[in-house]
């Protein structure tokens, strides 16, 4: 549990970590806004590109902002602040003290993922170490939802819709001109987002036909067979495959083609097509399908304009705020995490959490989300993302009524 607040007095400082969002600026902006309510926040400091900035005293005076632009950053993807990934170092702690002190900052918000979030947790130990009054919140975004704690994390909903869609749309393009079409998605450790491909299917026979999760073995000798059996029953095959993928050592498949870490250790999948590549050959090589393709979602799914999904960004928001509310209320520490009530209608709630508990390690998709046959996803997960994506396009098709001859 952690200290119970004095409420102190002194200068607020926020910033944003890992990768951009749709609506990680709606974090930022919910938690300055409800900074500006309370009278022991004196001045609200803006770092550019996370702790990067701290340590370089590269700020901005948030506090001198309208309300008006606010907003407007608000509705803008991306991070407005700019971002890093960087793990601080022992001495990078003993800097950033010294940063924090010179600024007398005592309320420190860092919104991000699960590094970030342990980040924030050794921050916030060494905080206690040096007996230094430090109000330290870490505020959750991530697009592999694979936050601890969290039914759902902000980012998520959107990138998931825009999956989605573009699913849908190489669906309808894979029909028209049959052939092999994979889709490399993010996802190093959980396979939410791949599995988002699933809303996809709009009528039976609709693609993705596979889809390949982390959280299960791929077996690259059974890859081929597995494409060529949906294609004889189909005449074609879209996959969906997540950039995470491993094999049954728990290899990354992808992992032979990168050696590129960032500061937390963390393999970079993104930003290649060498997976996607490595797929259409053995497919070429093992069947004798002709018209293979691949693509690689990449970035795209951060940070897409006009794909927000609408609880996303009222979320995003509230969360933002509600850190702020236990900063400035009982509590000295944590992290926000979402949680979702029993029942009908979709309704979520908030919950302070210890820093400990959602730093560093990830969640995986639940063995109730994925089928048995390890190449779909179960009516659970449908129903469990559903609500959280909301409404998406409708597709018309033909009756296909034929002509008389």
């Amino acid at each position: 549990m952690s200290k119970k607040s004095k409420k102190i007095s002194g200068n607020m400082l926020i910033a944003q970590s890992g990768g951009p969002t749709v609506v990680i600026n709606q974090s930022l902006v919910g938690a300055v806004l409800e900074a500006k309510k309370h009278k022991q926040i004196k001045k609200i400091y803006g770092a550019l590109h996370g702790i990067k900035g701290i340590l370089e005293e590269d700020l901005i005076n948030l506090s001198r902002e309208s309300d008006k632009t606010l907003k407007a950053v608000a509705k803008t993807p991306s991070s407005a602040l700019g971002s890093v990934r960087k793990k601080p170092t022992p001495k990078d702690c003993t800097k950033i003290f010294d940063k924090l002190q010179k600024y007398n900052v005592r309320y420190f918000f860092y919104i991000g993922g699960n590094d970030s979030a342990e980040t924030a947790h050794i921050i916030n130990e060494e905080a206690k170490k040096a007996d230094y009054e430090l109000h330290c919140f870490h505020i959750p975004k991530t697009v592999d939802n694979d936050l601890r704690e969290n039914d759902h994390t902000p980012g998520f909903a959107s990138s998931a819709k825009f999956v989605a869609q573009a699913f849908m749309g190489d669906e309808l393009d894979n029909a028209a001109l049959p052939g092999v079409k994979i889709n490399v998605v993010m996802g190093r450790h959980a396979g939410f987002l791949t599995a988002a491909s699933a809303l996809a299917r709009t009528y039976d026979g609709a693609g993705p036909h596979l889809i390949f999760l982390p959280e299960r073995p791929f077996d690259v000798t059974k890859f081929p067979a597995q494409v060529k059996a949906v294609v004889r029953k189909h005449g074609r095959c879209v996959v969906a495959v997540s950039e995470g993928i491993v094999d049954a050592d728990g290899t990354s498949i992808a992992a032979a083609y990168t050696k590129e870490v960032d500061s937390h250790g963390n393999l970079q999948l993104s930003g290649t097509g060498a997976l996607g590549d490595f797929l259409v050959g053995l497919i070429k090589q093992k069947t004798d399908i002709a018209r293979v393709r691949a693509d690689t979602f990449g970035y795209l799914q951060r940070s897409f304009p006009g794909l927000v999904a609408e609880n996303d960004a009222k979320e995003a928001f509230a969360v933002g705020r509600e850190a702020v509310k236990c900063a400035t209320g009982a509590d000295v520490d944590g992290s926000i995490a979402i949680r979702r009530k029993k029942g009908k209608p979709y309704k979520i709630f908030f919950e302070r959490v210890p820093l400990r508990n959602v730093a560093k390690e990830t969640r995986h998709m639940p063995d109730a989300f994925i089928s048995k046959c390890a190449t779909d996803v179960t009516p659970s997960f449908l129903k469990y993302i559903k609500p959280i994506v909301g409404k998406l396009p409708e597709i018309g098709r033909f009756k296909r009524i034929p002509v008389k001859k």
